[in-house]
């Protein structure tokens, strides 16, 4: 179950970085519920913890808001602890001069575009429910002893679609202005100037020559002979064979003299 877990994760992860343009180090923004539960829980430390969740090579740095401290101070005794850890977490600059809730607080801090990148680490259903309908905002939440990251939402993956198709394809407008200046010469539809030929993206590269260190050395051709050069002969230029005249030594010689 863990690494099938820890596989639904990584898709979460790659699908807010391929479509999104996430990026390590990650940056987690959670608020006073999150920090209650990594304390109960003791899910400690919480950075070691969130960077197994999100497979990362470095711990993400963890974030909250002057708002969600001075919440945490409201609720008294039974929050004493999480109110000590969320003051040694770095805080996220909002833009409020009076302390607003919690969960306006992170509304206004992801925006309706998640700008910053932030994976919001939160227990509050409502919270999760309202960050859900915002395109880019992946959601971690605990549950028990473990954490988990919620899986895009409908609408999240819709957007993500219609923004690529919107990469891939030209506008209408873009293409207008594109045909009103190939009227005109300047450019053709393509985006090519007048007169320069178009040219293929990807050009093959040819081989120029054979590769030497593949080639076998040539072999020096055996030359013929003078024999060879002057071709064969004809019958009347039969080679005469050499008489040897055999020495004869004076014991052979004294006995031809006897027999005679």
């Amino acid at each position: 179950m863990r690494v099938k877990r820890r596989s639904r994760h990584r898709k979460v992860v790659k699908f807010y970085s391929t479509c999104f343009g996430f990026r390590e180090p990650y940056k987690v923004l959670i608020d006073g519920t999150f920090v209650h539960h990594l304390l109960v829980h003791q899910l400690l430390p919480a950075d070691d913890a969130l960077r197994e969740l999100l497979s990362a090579s470095r711990a993400p740095p963890l974030l909250t808001s002057k708002c969600v401290v001075a919440e945490l101070r409201r609720l008294g005794k039974s929050h004493s602890e999480a109110f000590d850890a969320a003051q040694l977490v770095a805080t996220a600059s909002c833009e409020h001069d009076k302390v607003v809730s919690a969960v306006d607080c992170i509304l206004s801090l992801v925006g309706d575009k998640n700008p910053e990148h932030y994976f919001v680490a939160t227990q509050d259903s409502d919270l999760r429910a309202k960050l859900r309908e915002v395109p880019c905002v992946p959601v971690i939440y605990g549950l028990k002893n473990s954490l988990f990251i919620e899986q895009p939402s409908v609408q999240q993956r819709q957007f993500a679609q219609l923004d690529e198709e919107k990469r891939i394809h030209m506008e209408k407008s873009e293409f207008k202005k594109l045909l009103k200046a190939s009227s005109e010469g300047k450019t053709s539809v393509n985006g090519n100037a007048p007169g320069v030929a178009e040219k293929s993206k990807f050009k093959r590269n040819r081989a120029k020559g054979p590769n030497p260190l593949s080639c076998k050395k040539k072999k020096p051709k055996p030359q013929p002979s003078a024999a060879q050069n002057q071709g064969p002969k004809t019958d009347g230029e039969a080679k005469r064979k050499r008489v040897r005249k055999r020495k004869r030594s004076a014991k052979d010689s004294s006995q031809a003299e006897t027999a005679s």
